[in-house]
């Protein structure tokens, strides 16, 4: 049987390192000829694909919930 929650996993956990690296050393947007890279939507990518994941391994995982409970 295969795992696909190890590949998510492993997706995810890069994808959290890449935001790391790039948010302790921000750059600017800037334009190459005629080309745009905004490192904005680069962190905006990027913190969709961990959604994703998280969708993903959720999905796998039903039977998990979380939740918080209130006292009074």
């Amino acid at each position: 049987m295969f795992d696909s929650l190890n590949p998510l996993q492993t997706i995810r956990s890069q994808t959290l390192t890449r935001i790391a690296e790039i948010t302790a050393e921000p750059k600017p947007s800037y334009q190459i000829d005629g080309q745009s890279v905004s490192w904005n939507d680069y962190l905006k990518t990027l913190r969709e694909t961990i959604a994703w994941c998280d969708r993903m391994i959720n999905a796998e995982n039903p039977g998990v919930e979380i939740s918080q409970g209130l006292c009074k």
